[in-house]
């Protein structure tokens, strides 16, 4: 899902990295000492998920785990995120720094609404069957969310030519949607059993 440098209008650039300090700004202040550990482990975990890529035209198509991550981090993502892109366009030419900000937008925010509006209703009651459906739900929203806003961005920077990749990259992530959500699945009832604190940690 990272778009590549020169793609985008700098306008589009400058938005994405205005709604990226933004939500950086949101997710710092909600940081505390003991929500380090887990922000550090879905951090590495998105990394390395977001590493194995396939180039699909100007963007790529890989695992995210951005729903699974939102659903325990919240606006925690904006920074955990961050430090993992930056990273990938350092080391690996993965997205780019002048488009860091785009990225991390479009990585992000669908994992804030995962955790907006799964999260309370798993809360309610920390069954197996909630667990499931959570976890499809974090795969599905998180994959979708991302596609979705990257296609919206592409089709808002105004260039045409991008009509057919951005078709491609919505079909070529629906493989995505289901190997996200079993992932997110496995790991929702992985943690339920071997470590419950997280989900309190979580809160």
């Amino acid at each position: 899902m990272h778009l590549s440098e020169g793609v985008l209008h700098s306008s589009t650039l400058l938005i994405g990295a205005v709604g990226a300090v933004l939500g950086l700004a949101i997710g710092l202040k909600k940081m505390t000492g003991d929500k380090l550990a887990l922000t550090a482990l879905f951090s590495a975990a998105f990394f390395v998920a977001s590493t194995i890529h396939i180039p699909v035209g100007i963007g790529s198509v890989h695992l995210i785990l951005n729903g699974i991550a939102g659903l325990f981090l919240g606006w925690r993502v904006f920074p955990a995120f961050l430090i993992a892109l930056t990273l990938q366009a350092l080391m690996f030419s993965f997205g780019g720094l002048a488009v860091l900000g785009v990225n991390l937008c479009i990585m992000a925010l669908p994992a804030v609404v995962v955790r907006l509006c799964v999260f309370p209703w798993l809360k309610a009651n920390f069954c197996r069957q909630r667990l499931i459906v959570s976890g499809i739900l974090s795969g599905v929203i998180g994959v979708g969310g991302a596609a979705l806003l990257a296609s919206c961005v592409l089709a808002f920077d105004g260039s045409n030519q991008y009509h057919d990749l951005i078709s491609l990259l919505l079909v070529s992530h629906l493989p995505v949607f289901v190997v996200d959500s079993l992932i997110s699945v496995g790991v929702l009832l992985t943690l339920a059993k071997m470590l419950p604190s997280a989900f309190e940690n979580a809160e």
